[in-house]
């Protein structure tokens, strides 16, 4: 029997047999959000000082849970999506540079925002904080992806670890 391969032709006295690979394909899913403000979080929207995102983001300060986001930013800052990365308890969320980056890597983004809140209102960072932002920092680092600022929404305030050189 004679097969094609990728190096030629080639005889065979076996009938070939078949491989199954998994292959992975990025599905994005948009979601339609309804409500009466429009200019919430267009895609597109640049962010040029931690203050616009805090005042975009002070909503999470109405949840129970904390939440950890991430904005996928495109080489000019502009948002080209956001990622719910984690839901929590009542005083931590479980973020890992994983699943921070798969996104951002099927995102196709040049750098990301970090925002999270505490429901306690109080934006002080916890050491898991301080811990999770340099590995974040690190790995991106490592991939080509600027982590470009992790912000703390609190009730009122925030902290912006790149204005206070926690970054």
């Amino acid at each position: 029997m004679t097969v094609e391969t990728l190096f030629g032709t080639e005889e065979t006295a076996e009938k070939p047999r078949t491989i199954r690979f998994r292959q992975i394909k990025a599905v994005y899913e948009t979601l339609v959000v309804k409500e009466s403000i429009t200019d919430y979080l267009k895609t597109g929207t640049r962010y040029t000082e931690p203050k616009q995102v805090f005042e975009t983001f002070s909503f999470l300060m109405h949840e129970t849970k904390e939440m950890f986001l991430t904005l996928h930013l495109d080489g000019k800052n502009r948002v080209i999506c956001m990622d719910l990365v984690s839901i929590g308890t009542l005083n931590q969320s479980i973020v890992h540079p994983r699943s921070v980056f798969q996104t951002a890597c099927l995102s196709n983004a040049a750098a990301v925002l970090c925002v999270h809140q505490h429901p306690t209102g109080d934006p002080s960072p916890s050491s898991e904080d301080i811990s999770i932002t340099r590995r974040l920092k690190e790995a991106g680092e490592i991939m080509g992806i600027r982590l470009l600022d992790h912000i703390i929404v609190g009730d009122g305030e925030y902290l912006s670890f790149a204005e206070r050189g926690l970054l």
